[in-house]
């Protein structure tokens, strides 16, 4: 670029121009691409990578995460909203939506010779009144399980049909009331996703217990155990090679029987202490069962002793699986079979074989207190089970933020309705002078996106459906927009609720991304080569 241009105050306003309209037309591609998702009624995108593999989905978060952005705006835009799902486990298209109808908005003030950094001043302030406004617009209640059920039911709806939603509703919001001991916020950590392709999805279930992904190694172990202590151990139970290189020579059968016997000798004492813990616990009635399951080998001499005893015996599980069957069922790991006492062993009302094609899983049901759960994913091919994973692990989150909030915020489009009413009117009239004006009015009308495309997507006339909300507002009522017949209706009645934070920080979040996009003036190659020649 030469120094002529440089100096030319033209050339300036020509880049200046330039930079602001790849921004612009950037957000609102990525407006336009996640925009139809949006909502119950919303349409399903399909994912196709390079190798074949194909993904049906309507989640925000993976859309902007698994496709292939090249513009450095929308990657910018894609980031920060996959940053709000980590953050509060929803809003990723909201956000999109938000930043692209900020733009398109602020293009019309801009046209008019109007400088960028005037509407960022009236989009401070008025992102500053949105999250006042937000907090006298939420709702405290006590988080109930129908409340909660609600809570839950908006969030699956729109990622997934209204059938498989109501089924789900119910396991999510049980899963998060069964770990949650007060006062402290509930872990979903403590929630074990375990998949089945097996059935249909409605089979999906909720475990209070534990699913183990393998079975019993041995044929004539018992396949269902009532009443089970159950002995948590990570100690080898069979013949272990030395660490260190070491040899055992003999010259006759009698000397090799003799090695073999001390071998077997070892293992034999400590299967002995786990028959004498099982029938001192279980006693000769047989009402009551015992169930080992190990970390370590047991091999089939030592499985053929726990059989002939009656024990279930499970090998070699997992180390997550060893941890999370101590919060199920209770009782102590132990490291070693010396000096066991009842008190280390768990409970559990039910343990049992289930055999899947080749697969063998283990369910451990019908404990006291359970600290863990595992939510059972069933669906008849893979890209029902992964879309039925993204949404339990959405409404999972839209629970516990309701939970740790202790307040919801009427949804359908409900707050972004109110809170544009909030702004063009009182706001604008006693609050704001000058020209910042009309960076609340742009504000304001980009809020109005999120109802708009709710009434595109369900098939209704967007212009009719908002004026006849707007209506209602004036009259001071809660309102947002039924889906079903695109008309006003109250969401409180109908148990429509966003979360509280999600909205907090998709407005937070969204007007800063919008302010620096339109403050942004050039758009620059960087390298390792530029910074050489700047040194």
């Amino acid at each position: 670029m030469s120094a002529v241009q440089l100096l030319n105050p033209k050339a300036e306003s020509l880049r200046r121009s330039q930079a602001l309209a790849v921004n612009i037309n950037a957000a609102q591609g990525l407006q336009n691409v996640l925009s139809s998702n949006l909502g119950p009624k919303g349409t399903i995108k399909m994912l196709v990578d390079g190798s074949g593999n194909i993904k049906l989905t309507k989640d925000g978060k993976v859309l902007l995460t698994e496709m292939q952005i090249t513009n450095p705006t929308a990657v910018m835009i894609a980031r920060a909203a996959t940053a709000q799902d980590d953050i509060t486990g929803d809003g990723t298209t909201t956000v999109c939506l938000l930043v692209g109808e900020l733009l398109k908005q602020s293009e019309r003030y801009i046209s008019e010779g109007l400088h960028p950094r005037i509407i960022c001043e009236g989009f401070e302030l008025a992102r500053r009144e949105t999250l006042k406004f937000l907090d006298s617009f939420k709702i405290e209640k006590t988080m109930d399980r129908e409340l909660l059920l609600a809570i839950a039911r908006t969030s699956l709806s729109t990622k997934l049909n209204h059938t498989l939603a109501e089924a789900i509703t119910p396991i999510v919001t049980d899963a998060v009331l069964a770990i949650h001991s007060p006062p402290e916020r509930p872990d979903l950590h403590m929630i074990e996703i375990m998949k089945m392709q097996h059935q249909s999805a409605a089979e999906t279930t909720l475990i209070k217990g534990l699913v183990l992904d393998h079975g019993a190694r041995h044929p004539d172990m018992p396949k269902r155990v009532e009443n089970a202590f159950i002995l948590t151990l990570n100690v080898s139970l069979e013949y272990e090679k030395s660490e260190v290189n070491s040899g055992f020579f003999y010259s006759t059968a009698e000397q090799r029987e003799k090695l073999v016997e001390s071998e077997r000798k070892f293992v034999d004492q400590k299967l002995k202490k786990i028959v004498e813990l099982k029938n001192e616990v279980c006693g000769t009635d047989g009402t009551k069962g015992f169930v080992i399951v190990n970390q370590k080998g047991i091999d089939p001499l030592s499985l053929d002793v726990l059989a002939k005893n009656g024990i279930f015996a499970l090998r070699r599980a997992k180390r997550r699986n060893m941890e999370r069957l101590q919060l199920v069922c209770g009782g102590t790991a132990q490291n070693a079979v010396d000096d066991m006492t009842p008190d280390v062993l768990g409970f559990a009302g039910l343990v049992y074989e289930h055999v899947l094609g080749e697969e063998k899983y283990t369910f451990v049901e019908e404990v006291k207190d359970p600290k863990s759960v595992t939510v059972l994913i069933k669906g008849p091919n893979q890209h029902t089970i992964n879309q039925i994973q993204d949404a339990i692990r959405d409404g999972l989150r839209s629970v516990v933020n309701a939970m740790t909030d202790k307040c919801v915020v009427p949804g359908a489009g409900a707050f972004q309705l109110a809170c544009a009413h909030h702004l063009t009117g009182e706001f604008m009239r006693k609050e704001v002078r000058g020209k910042p004006k009309t960076g609340v009015q742009a504000f304001a009308d980009a809020l109005l996106v999120i109802p708009k495309t709710l009434a595109a997507n369900g098939g209704f006339d967007t212009l009719d459906t908002l004026a006849a909300c707007q209506d209602e507002l004036v009259d001071g009522h809660v309102v947002g927009i039924d889906l079903t017949s695109g008309e006003p209706m109250d969401p409180t009645i109908e148990g429509i609720y966003d979360s509280f934070r999600v909205l907090r920080n998709a407005v937070a979040s969204a007007t800063s991304i919008a302010s620096n996009l339109l403050l942004c003036d050039e758009l620059l190659k960087a390298g390792r080569s530029s910074l050489k020649q700047g040194e």
